[in-house]
């Protein structure tokens, strides 16, 4: 069973690895630095260690040459010694083996000499007596290295051992044998002379504290380089990034500077020739638009002169058709119908106007949108009921004041529930209010025809109609829907949908309780509660001024 510190650990680990797999993936910077660093570390490595090896060999084989020279000098002093004695008993023989030791002692570098009496011969009472040094008493001259002196046909022999120091440290060495022969039958000796290399391990130590110490300083040096490098490479880069950023921002005179490169200069002229066309391209964009606003601004202005004067003769004949013949009474009901309809879009053309030219203001208030919604319930019953649909509301929450236009809330509501009587297909009509601690909320379902992915998804375009053939009982214009999505938007609320064939509509408006503050969530699910398991849902986006958040 896993304890709770080893679970923290884990998930820290865990969360360590993410992090640095992020960072990995996501910043080119640390890539470059990382890769250069980590091959820069391995060519060091690499060269460090062949230079060591190499030096370390150079050392040991030097050291080597001098061993055996110096080895050679001492075994031929002592056997001319040896060769000039007549010594023949015990006593001259021993006093001929210490004469011996001084004279190797004298020509050789090192006082570890060992003198034994070659294995294999026969034992005499006149032989001297085997004798070594205290450096080399037990296993450092090995029966290998014994046997080849005895054997070989060579004149040396040599072994790489550890001697023990007088201190009790130890240190690398080399052993080197030769054949002594005494006079009279004494018999072979093995001379065997060792040497330490403790100069050549300090100064192989050396070699390799210097080395450290020259790739720590070259790591320092090229990791400097490399951040140079990479700071001067990425600049360019970094500064076309924070053009385009105040670029995306609306500040269209920023340029991207010269570097003083000839190749950053080359994409410096390439940006800012693209920033000039694009902001050419924008600015007669702009100006199109412009124009296009303020045509129609104008005409929808100019208009209503005229549509005025065609109203009151329109309205002159209505309240007259009972005098005319049935065709003419006719003409003048259906001359009233267009006159209010050609007249509501004149005025959904002059506010979606505005709203194209930023010229909105709200005039905000204290709001109960439930006392709202009953109100716009009411006023549409009468023509819910000749659709043969019934309007419900449900208030279950939403009774505390909001700060909220309530012209254009009324507008939104009352063009939600033209489309549900519109399309509700003589079915109920549920409207419900509810609200949270940061929002409110008012939603319109019917169970009309629905619409599909697509449809709903171009809900809230301009003169946009899902079902082109279908006839209109309200006389809509088009515009309601687009101009309730930026009625929802001027207010920092969002207005979504959701729409399935068969299965009915359902329009969500969500509001922040006061100007200004975050939408955490909507207090009304999009998808209704009897439709949990519907297989589609919808959501149209606010324009950039609405608040972001979690569909329910």
């Amino acid at each position: 069973m896993t304890s709770p510190v080893g679970e923290r650990l884990s998930r820290w680990g865990a969360a360590t690895r993410a992090t640095l797999r992020s960072t990995w993936l996501s910043s080119l910077k640390v890539r470059t630095m990382t890769i250069t660093g980590v091959v820069t570390a391995i060519a060091i490595v690499l060269c460090g260690t062949y230079l060591l090896l190499s030096i370390g060999g150079d050392l040991f084989n030097t050291r080597k040459d001098q061993v055996l020279a110096d080895s050679a000098r001492a075994t031929a002093s002592a056997q001319r010694l040896l060769d000039a004695s007549d010594a023949a008993d015990r006593v001259s023989l021993n006093s001929l083996v210490i004469t011996m030791r001084g004279a190797i002692r004298d020509t050789s570098s090192s006082q570890l000499i060992s003198l034994q009496r070659m294995p294999g011969q026969k034992f005499s009472f006149d032989t001297p007596q085997n004798f070594a040094s205290e450096g080399l008493s037990g296993n450092v001259i090995t029966g290998e290295l014994v046997q080849e002196v005895r054997d070989g046909e060579e004149s040396q022999y040599w072994q790489s051992v550890t001697l023990t120091n007088a201190d009790g440290s130890t240190s690398a060495g080399i052993v080197v044998g030769s054949q002594l022969v005494f006079p009279g039958s004494a018999g072979i000796y093995g001379l065997y002379i060792a040497y330490s290399l403790a100069d050549a391990e300090q100064t192989l130590g050396y070699v390799q504290r210097t080395m450290l110490v020259t790739g720590v300083l070259l790591m320092a040096m090229l990791g400097v380089l490399v951040w140079t490098i990479v700071r001067l490479v990425f600049r360019p880069i970094r500064v076309a990034a924070e053009t385009s950023r105040r670029l995306a921002l609306g500040e269209s005179h920023v340029r991207m500077p010269e570097q003083g490169d000839e190749s950053f200069n080359i994409l410096s002229q390439s940006f800012n020739e693209m920033a000039d066309s694009l902001q050419s391209r924008i600015s007669d964009l702009a100006e199109l638009s412009t124009m296009q606003q303020r045509f129609v601004s104008d005409v929808s202005h100019e208009l209503r002169t005229p549509l005025t004067t065609i109203r009151l003769a329109g309205d002159v004949l209505y309240a007259q058709r009972g005098e005319f013949k049935p065709p003419t009474a006719r003409t003048a009901e259906l001359l009233h119908t267009q006159v209010d309809r050609f007249e509501r879009l004149l005025n959904d053309l002059l506010e979606i106007s505005r709203y194209d030219a930023g010229s909105v203001t709200l005039e905000r208030d204290p709001t109960n949108l439930v006392r709202l919604a009953e109100e716009e319930v009411e006023g549409m019953s009468s023509l819910a009921e000749k659709s043969g649909s019934t309007v419900t509301l449900v208030a279950n929450g939403g009774y505390l004041d909001a700060d909220l236009d309530p012209r254009r809330i009324r507008r939104i509501v009352n063009n939600l529930l033209g489309n549900a009587i519109e399309h509700g297909e003589s079915r109920p009509i549920i409207v419900t209010v509810d609200s949270n601690e940061t929002a409110v909320a008012l939603s319109v379902r019917d169970y009309g025809v629905g619409m599909t992915p697509e449809a709903a998804e171009r809900s809230f375009d301009r003169f946009w109609r899902a079902d082109p053939s279908r006839k209109r009982t309200i006389g809509g214009t088009g515009l309601g829907l687009a101009i309730s999505l930026e009625d929802a938007a001027a207010h920092g609320g969002r207005l979504e949908v959701w729409s399935e064939l068969g299965h009915g509509t359902c329009f969500r408006l969500t509001l922040p309780r006061i100007e200004g503050t975050e939408i955490v969530r909507s207090p009304l699910p999009l998808v209704p509660a009897d439709e949990e398991d519907a297989a589609y849902a919808a959501v149209i986006p606010a324009p950039s001024s609405a608040t972001a958040e979690e569909t329910p």
